[in-house]
């Protein structure tokens, strides 16, 4: 199975990746602007849970094209060793990304943001760790990363309690940011379970003939539910195998709920793209294909000193239509950074085709 041949159903994970990036904007544009005494609101309180999907789905989805990635290596005769080195590539690329980033808010925010800033773990540090370690599934075949990247995961999320009741009072505080589960930060244990299954997933995908397609989302969603009544079920027994096991924090019971919910958003994403859609350009895919640029300017302006007069004094109907505003203009933005690409690529082209653009950067990492 080609590159080409496989790049047409692999709309969907655009489509499932601006999805996310919707939500995103949604639940930090009412973080940062909703009034603190309508915090316990339930239009708040379900702008935060659907919020909390997004860092999941793009550590999947990242995941995901890192299996591609290392798959298309093994289908062109790359070695192991050239394979773990064409990962470790990526996940350097990650946290060049990461570091820029943390160095834009830290300038933009001069002189009232500590230097500290810097080296806050955020959603791509914890990429950038995670196809790291995962840099070593290279050295399987992309039939063995199915099993071996699902139980990684599986230990990833369940070690998340363990690591936290490790004593880390003499270990230097950014590599217990990177490792300690904490709720200021995206660390190793236990995000970083989502890659790994994004990195099963990717590869069973890539073993996968189209015409099986639609049997394996049927299959995706009946895991999801499994594991949504699976993780429900043992986070409410009135006792916990694991202590230390903090359900927000560090439960793999939550793990498993979210990644249930996202097999579903997958499944839901390929039926729509697939049947419910004409061909052509849609605006949620386009957020999908530029994810990377719209977090990078949508964090600076929800909670940079650009609107700072607005912080925390909105209504619910406000922040809807400042949610609104901000979607709105990250799809403006996004269509530009894709035009401007397509014209510089063709730069005899009179007409825009956004079908037809080539995929520029993607939160995680660029598609293949």
């Amino acid at each position: 199975m080609t590159e080409q041949n496989n790049a047409p159903r692999l709309q969907y994970l655009d489509w499932l990746r601006g999805l996310a990036a919707v939500l995103m904007l949604q639940g930090h544009v009412f973080h940062s602007f909703t009034r603190p005494d309508l915090r316990g609101d339930s239009a708040y309180v379900l702008s935060q849970f659907a919020g909390g999907m997004p860092p999941a789905i793009f550590l999947f989805l990242t995941g995901m094209t890192l299996a591609f990635r290392l798959d298309g290596l093994e289908r062109r005769g790359a070695s192991a060793g050239a394979r773990v080195l064409g990962a470790l590539r990526r996940a350097g690329y990650l946290l060049a990304v990461a570091f820029l980033f943390r160095l834009q808010l830290w300038a933009f925010a001069w002189p009232g943001s500590p230097w500290t800033d810097l080296f806050k773990v955020d959603i791509l540090n914890c990429m950038a760790l995670a196809a790291a370690v995962m840099a070593a599934m290279g050295v399987f075949r992309t039939a063995e990363r199915v099993r071996l990247c699902a139980v990684l995961g599986l230990a990833v999320a369940f070690a998340g309690p363990l690591v936290t009741r490790l004593d880390w009072a003499a270990a230097p505080e950014l590599a217990k940011r990177y490792l300690a589960p904490d709720y200021q930060y995206f660390s190793f244990f236990p995000w970083a379970a989502f890659l790994a299954f994004g990195v099963s997933a990717g590869s069973l995908i890539r073993l996968l003939r189209e015409q099986h397609m639609e049997r394996a989302m049927q299959w995706a969603t009946l895991l999801g539910g499994v594991l949504v009544i699976g993780g429900r079920y043992f986070a409410e027994i009135p006792y916990s195998l694991l202590p230390s096991s903090d359900f927000w924090l560090n439960s793999p019971s939550q793990v498993l709920i979210k990644l249930g919910v996202l097999l579903w958003m997958m499944a839901f994403a390929y039926l729509w793209t697939r049947y419910a859609t004409a061909p052509g350009w849609s605006w949620v895919r386009q957020l999908g294909v530029t994810s990377l640029l719209v977090y990078w300017v949508h964090i600076e302006l929800v909670y940079g000193r650009w609107f700072g007069a607005w912080k925390e004094s909105l209504d619910n109907v406000s922040a809807t239509a400042a949610t609104l505003a901000v979607i709105a203009g990250m799809v403006a933005l996004s269509v530009a950074k894709t035009t401007l690409a397509a014209w510089s690529a063709r730069p005899e082209a009179l007409r825009w085709q956004p079908w037809r653009t080539p995929v520029a950067e993607t939160l995680g990492e660029p598609r293949q």
